[in-house]
């Protein structure tokens, strides 16, 4: 066996996005570790398609500077980071050996070159991992028997886990992950580029939508898709019918033709389509209400609420998204139970009675987001990946 250096971190992850790039590249800049990340989808500079987004889709944030990473040849017959076997790379042993690393951290294992890294190294190297997946989607029965034996299994093949917050670490105990291996890195967005001020934007907004001064604000940014039960919201507003309020969707999807076609006749339901990330901030403050909805099945965390928070706005959720436990509380909103219309539209009913509430809810947002933020993230790596590389240079 190779000589392996005991302070390089290699990185394994499918593809480059604006929630990790910029942990990667302050792991680099503060050089308490040796980080390279290997990014398995393949080379990213070519274009590729979401089927979410139902779309190509080319983020316009610089997300390859400042830190170092290869491109893993993808074999895959239909690539993607949406199946098991969107990620096939047959070189991706042989290419993290040879940069000789002393750890790794895999960023999830349900594809085929992800659980494949995991069984080799275990016992070779300390095994690290990030996932952000949660219960709330379980049912009993008979194939959840079979989903924990397996799970279980892949398990066992990491030796420390880092959770995003508390649905996440309740996932990971339930399939055999002891409390001495997790710890709390959060899930995190750029709290800074979101919270600047964005009001010529905000107000170009406004102009071409026509929504006034004064008038509230609901906005769902995201996907149009099922698990993120945008159609719910759609119906929810429409029969409250609330004066002077607007519901706006950012995003697009499967459901959009569908959800316009029923908003329609509706002068304050609009429809602004995908939005680039340099867009978002003032798509976030454009709004007073940051809704989703989400029923799943699928649903893990939903960082769109990190990134309203930060633009300091309040909070409707459903209880199957994974933040909803950390992030939402009755000081910045409401969290009501997926699927049921009646919870829905009794917190939309509250939360529209009066803006200048809404304006104390948001500010409890901005506060309560501020210790959600990379830093943390990398904090938390270092402190346990350097602990374990002193303990193992001692042994």
């Amino acid at each position: 066996m190779k000589f392996y250096n005991v302070q390089k971190l290699a990185i394994i992850t499918t593809h480059p996005i604006q929630y990790y790039a910029p942990v990667f590249k302050l792991l680099y800049k503060r050089k308490n570790i040796d980080i390279k990340v290997f990014y398995t989808w393949g080379n990213y500079t070519e274009s590729k398609h979401d089927p979410g987004f139902g779309g190509t889709i080319e983020w316009d944030l610089p997300l390859l500077e400042d830190y170092p990473y290869e491109w893993v040849e993808n074999t895959a017959a239909q690539p993607g980071s949406h199946h098991f076997k969107g990620i096939v790379n047959p070189g991706i042993i042989e290419q993290i050996s040879n940069w000789q690393p002393g750890a790794i951290l895999v960023f999830g294992w349900a594809y085929h070159s992800h659980l494949k890294i995991l069984r080799y190294f275990k016992n070779k190297l300390p095994v690290y991992f990030r996932g952000d997946s949660t219960l709330l989607d379980e049912t009993p029965g008979f194939r959840s028997l079979l989903k924990t034996i397996f799970l279980k299994w892949v398990y066992r093949h990491i030796d420390h886990a880092f959770y995003a917050g508390t649905n996440n670490r309740a996932y990971f105990k339930r399939y055999g992950l002891r409390d001495d291996q997790l710890s709390f890195a959060p899930h995190a967005v750029d709290n800074n580029r979101f919270s600047a001020d964005q009001i010529n934007e905000v107000n170009g907004f406004k102009q071409s939508l026509g929504i006034a001064e004064g008038d509230i604000v609901i906005l769902f940014a995201g996907k149009l898709e099922a698990k993120k039960s945008p159609g719910l919201l759609l119906n929810s507003f429409l029969a409250l019918n609330i004066p002077h309020t607007h519901l706006v969707f950012a995003g697009s999807g499967k459901l959009e033709e569908e959800l316009k076609h029923q908003a329609s006749a509706y002068s304050n339901i609009h429809f602004i389509g995908f939005q680039n990330q340099s867009v978002m901030p003032a798509a976030y403050q454009l709004c007073d209400i940051f809704c989703l909805p989400s029923q799943g099945p699928g649903e893990t965390w939903g960082l769109a609420v990190n990134e309203a928070m930060a633009c300091g706005k309040a909070i409707l959720v459903s209880d199957k998204c994974g933040c909803a436990i950390d992030l939402v509380n009755k000081n910045n909103g409401i969290i009501f139970k997926s699927g049921v219309s009646g919870e829905l539209k009794q917190a939309l009913k509250q939360l529209t009675l009066s803006k200048s509430s809404l304006s104390q809810l948001g500010e409890n947002s901005r506060l309560l987001i501020k210790d959600w933020n990379f830093l943390k993230i990398v904090e938390h790596i270092e402190s346990k990946i350097i602990g374990d590389m002193s303990a193992a240079a001692k042994g």
